[in-house]
């Protein structure tokens, strides 16, 4: 296994922007334009992207994806792309045009059966998100909090043949506080498959934290203000963590 890095493209009204523990009312816009944005971090290195339509996960259905089509199909780079993604028939359509991996957040705690099915139609293709407030998942572009906990609905999905799963600590998102750690490492303990850690990272230093975990299942860390904000540099951190 190799840690790798996922620089963040947060989408909403078409341009990058990055929102504080997702509070829509709290927004930085970074950049006018997606594509640009995914062919800087491209150039820089990167071999993943990480894409999230802000608009779709509040509204419930793709609206941000020709920067996402655009992206997977011009740059040679892999991308994986969450929000909005409700259906099939937006498994189907990502996957088909380009796109290596779609993130299933909510429907995983609201429709945990079909989640299953489609785990063993499409597999390793399809990451799960999950987004939790105080280890507890958080839905609907965080608006609403389960009763589920995180690692509960990790093992149960595990079993059913997931084998990526994307943590996000809501407390720390958005606020350069460092990662949690020790939660990404027990998600990756008691399901046995690869966790991405999202959230929190503001240095190079929580990213070598989270690679101690690497051959415990950290499979790599989502960064995104922290590159915006000019406290990381993506290229010197593919470099030094080793994350190519």
């Amino acid at each position: 296994m190799s840690f790798t890095l996922y620089p963040a493209i947060d989408m909403r009204n078409g341009k990058c922007v990055r929102l504080v523990q997702g509070d829509y009312n709290q927004e930085t816009v970074y950049g006018d334009s997606p594509f640009d944005m995914a062919q800087q971090f491209a150039g820089q290195g990167a071999e993943w992207i990480h894409m999230v339509d802000l608009d779709g996960a509040k509204e419930g259905s793709r609206v941000n994806h020709p920067f996402v089509i655009q992206t997977a199909k011009k740059l040679n780079v892999k991308v994986q792309v969450g929000g909005g993604i409700r259906t099939e028939d937006d498994i189907s359509f990502y996957l088909e045009n380009g796109v290596d991996r779609v993130i299933i957040g909510s429907l995983a705690v609201t429709n945990p059966d079909l989640v299953k099915s489609w785990l063993k139609k499409y597999g390793a293709s399809i990451a799960i998100g999950l987004d939790a407030k105080d280890g507890y998942v958080a839905t609907h572009g965080w608006l609403e909090t389960s009763k589920i906990k995180a690692i509960e609905i990790g093992k149960e999905l595990a079993d059913a043949g997931a084998e990526t799963f994307i943590f996000t600590d809501i407390a720390t998102d958005g606020m350069l506080s460092g990662p949690n750690v020790e939660t990404c490492a027990a998600l990756a303990a008691e399901t046995g498959k690869s966790v991405i850690a999202s959230g929190g990272v503001s240095s190079v230093e929580d990213l070598l934290a989270l690679k101690k975990f690497e051959n415990k299942g950290v499979s790599g860390a989502i960064i995104g203000k922290a590159i915006y904000t000019n406290r990381i540099d993506l290229g010197a951190a593919l470099k030094e963590v080793g994350a190519k």
